[in-house]
Order: structure tokens, then C-alpha cells, then sequence
């Protein structure tokens, strides 16, 4: 296959470094990069996913511009790592709708959702969409439960067979043996970087934005977020366990775990994206990707959308306004299952792989193997 004009730049670049190695003390990327003396595509990729793009490498460098070698590093692998997404996206067919348009397409879906279960509720009793409701199964007038639990394990179903298939792809595409997952060392060395956000501190100063001061904002917005997100998985999974084990129907008590759950998730998912967002507007445009701010801010807008419809259903849940709200929720919940293959979310998933990747090359170099 051709190589793309993005991953021949990123060769060329990476041949640059190889030759200074002024920054293998920054991040994970020229570690992984010295070990190398040619670079194949899926090499590329994986230092792509590898990136963290705190911006260090850019401002330490001795060749960035206006120098006539104009090695600009992590605007180059961003590019490279949104190309990727498209590559390993499943069906391919989609991969182009997240391109430009992502934010417009995500809307567009959460309208349409919450549209279908306004007009669900009107057509089986438009009274009860207005009505004032309180108590346990209120929530299940405006839809049957496994209505609702079938719509939406379809989504996620259609997720988790998205993300398996473009993890494959990836996986296959750097090269490494499938055997690595089941190594514990790599995998537990890559949960510790992944959830410590390790490589995003510019080799320990923080990540640089508009100048040449670094903070540590990024890491802490991505903490917000990604915890956040776990948060609000979690009140799911503990909600399901209630009604099925339990029997105990939703809404639950504002004291109970999975509304103490959900709460501080929709918090950490509203106030993390909107610093993401001020951040990435500060940014150094020399740092930055531009192909890629359609798919950053729909993904962004998403998690925000989710985290304000659910606190809003939260707080207004036995008020007349419930179940115009609850029919948003659940819309853009619907939307974020079935959009998160096709978008940011994805640079977790390959991001971690390539985590575990370079932890077990790294042990390999301790122990004098071969490492790639």
C-alpha cells in the first residue's frame, strides 16, 4: 500500500530525530523511536497514538521553524494519529462522516432521537409527557424499560463490535504479536501511565499552550473527563444491577450510589470537555492539527450535552419539564454510544494499546531482547 504524504513527513521528521535524540527524556515517542533505524508505516502509527502532544518536543527543538528543516512533531503526528482513526474505522464506510462534520452529525443524531421518543410518547399518551411524576418507574412512562434497555444495548452493542474491530486493525498494523495482551507486566504498566496520564507533563514541567509557559491544566481536564466518563458508566452498571437483582426501579434517592455516581460523573464530563475546549483554543496553532477540531469539539459537545441533560433530569425530575428532558438524555446518550467509534474517544482505546506496546519494548530493552 502507498504510503500517505502524512506518514512520509512523519518519517521524515522521525529520521531528524533519530539522528538529534535531544529529546528522548521528554515522553514515550523517542524512546520507542530510538530502538528503530527505519520506519514502517504502522511504526509511524503507533508513535502517532504513542504522542501525547503536550508540545515539548516542539518548543525544545533545535530544527523547529522558522530552521529550513521545520520539524514540527506533534502538529504532524496529530495529523497522522486522525488519519489513523479513519484507517482502522468500522465499516469503513463511516470514517468519512467524522471528518469534517462531526458536531453537526452528533446534534443532528440527538435531535432525531429525542424526536422518535417525543413522538413514541405522543402517539401512546401525550399526557404523559407533560405530566408532573414522582417516585420509583417514573421514568418508564415516558418509555418501557426493555424498550429502553433494548435501544440502547443495541447502541452499545454496536460500539464495543466498532471498537473491537478497529482495535484489531491497529493492533495488526503496528505489528505486535497478539500474545502481548496476555503479558500482565506490559498491561499493568500500561493502566498506571494511561490512568496517571503520565506522558502528558512535557517530561515533568506540564504541556504547552500559547507560549512558552507550560501548566498542567490538560492533565487535569482529561481527568475530569476520563473519570468522569467512568463515573457515569459506573451509576449505569450499578442502576442495572439495582433493577435487575434488586428490583428497584429508577429514579432513585438523591443519597443513593448510582445518583451519587452519575452526579459527580456529569460534573467531571461537563467541566472537563469545557476546559479541554479553553485549552485547545489557547493553543500554539504550530502544535495543533487543524483538519481535526470538527471531530474534537463534536466529541467535546457530547460528553458536555450528556452531562447537562442528565443533571437537569436529576434536579427536575418531579417538575412537568421532566419528560422534555428525559428525552434529550436519552438522545444524546444514544448519540455518544453510537458516534464514539467514529470519533476522539478512539485515541483512548489506540492510545493505551500503544501504552502496552511500549511498555513491553521497554522491558525488553531492560532484559537485552529485541525489542521490536
Amino acid at each position: 500500500m502507498q504510503r500517505s504524504a502524512t506518514l512520509t513527513e512523519a518519517d521524515r521528521l522521525m529520521t531528524i530525530c533519530n539522528s538529534c535524540r535531544y529529546c528522548e527524556g521528554l515522553c514515550a515517542v523517542f524512546p520507542a523511536m530510538e530502538i528503530r533505524r527505519a520506519f514502517t508505516s504502522g511504526d509511524l502509527n503507533y508513535f502517532a497514538n504513542l504522542c501525547h502532544s503536550c508540545g515539548a518536543c516542539y518548543v525544545d527543538c533545535q530544527f523547529s521553524p522558522p530552521h529550513e528543516f521545520d520539524v514540527r512533531v506533534p502538529a504532524v503526528l496529530a495529523k497522522a494519529r486522525r488519519e489513523s482513526y479513519a484507517d482502522y474505522a468500522w465499516p469503513r464506510a463511516l470514517a468519512p462522516l467524522f471528518r469534517s462534520n462531526g458536531l453537526a452529525i452528533a446534534l443532528i443524531t440527538v435531535l432525531s432521537i429525542a424526536a422518535f421518543i417525543l413522538g413514541f410518547v405522543a402517539l401512546n399518551d401525550s399526557a404523559a409527557l407533560f405530566a408532573r411524576r414522582h417516585g420509583p418507574g417514573s421514568f418508564y412512562a415516558l418509555m418501557p424499560h426493555n424498550m429502553m434497555a433494548l435501544l440502547f444495548g443495541a447502541a452499545f452493542l454496536w460500539s464495543v463490535v466498532a471498537f473491537v474491530n478497529g482495535a484489531r486493525a491497529f493492533w495488526n498494523d503496528i505489528g505486535e504479536p497478539a500474545s502481548t495482551l496476555a503479558r500482565p507486566r506490559p498491561l499493568l504498566q500500561a493502566v498506571r501511565d494511561a490512568a496517571s496520564l503520565r506522558y502528558l507533563d512535557g517530561g515533568g514541567v506540564g504541556c504547552y499552550n500559547e507560549d512558552e509557559r507550560p501548566n498542567d491544566n490538560r492533565r487535569l481536564y482529561h481527568h475530569l473527563t476520563f473519570y468522569g466518563f467512568l463515573l457515569c458508566f459506573a451509576s449505569t452498571s450499578v442502576a442495572t444491577l439495582y433493577h435487575y437483582l434488586l428490583h428497584r426501579e429508577a429514579p432513585y434517592p438523591f443519597w443513593d450510589l448510582p445518583v451519587v455516581l452519575g452526579t459527580l460523573g456529569g460534573l467531571g464530563i461537563m467541566i472537563g470537555p469545557i476546559g479541554l475546549y479553553a485549552a485547545k483554543r489557547k493553543r500554539d496553532a504550530a502544535l495543533m492539527d487543524p483538519a481535526s477540531r470538527g471531530m474534537d469539539v463534536a466529541f467535546l459537545a457530547m460528553l458536555v450535552l450528556t452531562g447537562v441533560t442528565g443533571l437537569a433530569v436529576l434536579l427536575l425530575r418531579e417538575t412537568s419539564a421532566m419528560g422534555v428532558l428525559l428525552a434529550l438524555h436519552l438522545g444524546a446518550v444514544f448519540a455518544l454510544f453510537i458516534t464514539l467509534p467514529y470519533g476522539k474517544f478512539v485515541h483512548g482505546l489506540y492510545r493505551f494499546m500503544a501504552l502496552v506496546r511500549y511498555a513491553r519494548e521497554r522491558h525488553s530493552a531492560e532484559r537485552g531482547e529485541h525489542a521490536t
